[in-house]
């Protein structure tokens, strides 16, 4: 079978990756090409794509990666939960959970339409699922994030959110002596150098922007130098973690951001230390109360016992 690279035509922009590749291998099924797709044997600007119904523009480059009838790759299940309202997945570190430029391909977004489309294709149904974001995690932090199915769940839990209805807990290890907290400040975009962080009365007015924030933070472990936390959100600003941390003297380890007034050791971390570990909101069709839990992954657990041991 041809492996390509080609070149994506000004006719065929907006087509799906299988599209394309049928195109240039006319013998490929449709299934045979989604399948190849899935597997991750398909290259989209030398990038593997696992999404078959991603669209694409003119002049990306498309190409086979591969041998024929290698094994599928074994990937962690994203799906926690699903159902025909909503769908909870654990999302791992690195990964932007939705688009944010019209470039970003690969998210959680789009790897969790994939795994839904092939677990419902393998029980008879064929389609491309429809996601809708309700929350976010940042980049670098790993854990779980619900999405709707169709719009009502959208609104009902973006209310729940909203309304501070839905439980949401994260593990962190900061630096230092971490405490029993509650943090209750005002959130501005710019604290006054450039920052996100919490409104000073002293500066006057606070913005338009501002938005109240509250982090219940409880410790969990001490540890050599620094302390794991757990901090359930009332409120769910951005960075609101971080930055109410930061600001008590605890910046997280991994924190690349808020860290210009930690003057203590710096203690070393492949990636932001924090991870949802705890999602429960009522479902939007049933009216069940549900909750989910999620360990954290193992990149977090080998900074965990390395400090462990050092305590």
């Amino acid at each position: 079978m041809e492996s390509g690279p080609w070149t994506v035509t000004a006719e065929q922009a907006g087509q799906t990756v299988a599209a394309v590749l049928r195109a240039h291998v006319p013998s490929l099924s449709w299934s045979k090409a989604r399948e190849l797709v899935e597997r991750g044997q398909v290259r989209v600007d030398g990038r593997t794509v696992t999404d078959a119904a991603e669209r694409l523009q003119a002049g990306m480059t498309v190409e086979r990666a591969g041998r024929e009838g290698a094994p599928a790759r074994r990937e962690p299940d994203l799906l926690v939960h699903l159902d025909a309202e909503v769908a909870v997945v654990r999302k791992p570190a690195g990964l932007l959970t939705v688009p944010f430029e019209r470039t970003d391909r690969d998210t959680l977004l789009s790897r969790a339409r994939v795994a839904i489309r092939r677990r419902e294709t393998s029980r008879g149904a064929v389609h491309n699922p429809t996601l809708r974001a309700v929350q976010r995690l940042d980049k670098d932090t790993s854990g779980l994030v619900v999405f709707a199915r169709t719009l009502p769940a959208q609104r009902h839990l973006q209310r729940q959110f909203t309304e501070h209805t839905a439980l949401r807990r994260y593990l962190a290890i900061v630096h230092g002596a971490a405490r029993d907290a509650i943090y209750d400040t005002v959130l501005v975009p710019d604290r006054g150098d450039g920052l996100r962080g919490s409104w000073n009365a002293r500066r006057g007015d606070p913005s338009p922007e501002a938005r109240g924030a509250v982090t219940y933070v409880a410790v969990e472990k001490r540890l050599r130098g620094a302390t794991l936390v757990s901090c359930r959100l009332e409120t769910g600003r951005t960075h609101q973690i971080r930055i109410h941390l930061s600001e008590a003297g605890h910046p997280l380890l991994g924190e690349t951001v808020y860290v210009r007034d930690f003057k203590g050791a710096w203690l070393p971390a492949p990636r932001l230390m924090l991870h949802a570990t705890e999602l429960g909101f009522v479902h939007p069709h049933t009216g069940e109360e549900l909750r989910f839990t999620e360990a954290p992954p193992d990149d977090f657990i080998a900074v965990l016992e390395e400090l462990s041991r050092r305590a």
